[in-house]
């Protein structure tokens, strides 16, 4: 397996992690699916997603980390980071502004990380570990919750609905 630019930031930082490969011919899989391919439990697999702040074109963009089984909320969302609308962005806007494939996009895997506001799901501080894309499809990395966020610079905000229903 080639690295990925999401391993070589981590190995720069010397942070720990693992990566764990899974089939993705012939189809997309949920995260839910990639959950079961990589053998972890659902609540520890992130998505990563682009939202955009609406009417405001120079604000950056938000790469916003949720659990796979869960969705964003994006009035919580924007009450969590003080906007008035936000939306998500289409498929090829996310890809056109993190240069990495939908199913497959990482808050490590950005180029320019700067250009993004970088957010976790509050549901994240009750984990010691967590499973995030490595910046292509088909590729997950298990590494702790904390050196994610040192990695990435990442704030806690409330993204998701609630799913401990």
């Amino acid at each position: 397996m080639d690295k990925t630019h999401a391993m070589r930031v981590l190995d720069a930082k010397k942070i720990a992690y693992t990566a764990k490969v899974y089939d993705i011919s012939g189809e997309f899989h949920a995260g839910t699916e990639a959950a079961a391919l990589i053998g972890a439990d659902a609540a520890t697999v992130y998505k990563t997603l682009v939202v955009l702040r609406e009417g405001d074109p120079r604000a950056k963009p938000m790469l916003v980390m949720v659990p796979v089984a869960a969705e964003v909320d994006l009035k919580t969302l924007a009450a969590s980071v003080g906007a008035k609308k936000l939306r998500m962005a289409k498929q090829r806007e996310a890809e056109d502004l993190t240069g990495m494939q939908v199913g497959g996009i990482s808050a490590l895997g950005l180029k320019q990380p700067a250009r993004f506001e970088i957010l976790l799901d509050e549901s994240a501080r009750t984990l010691d570990r967590i499973h995030i894309s490595a910046g292509a499809r088909g590729v997950d990395l298990d590494l702790a919750v904390t050196d994610l966020i040192s990695a990435s610079s990442a704030r806690f905000v409330r993204a998701a609905e609630d799913i401990s229903v």
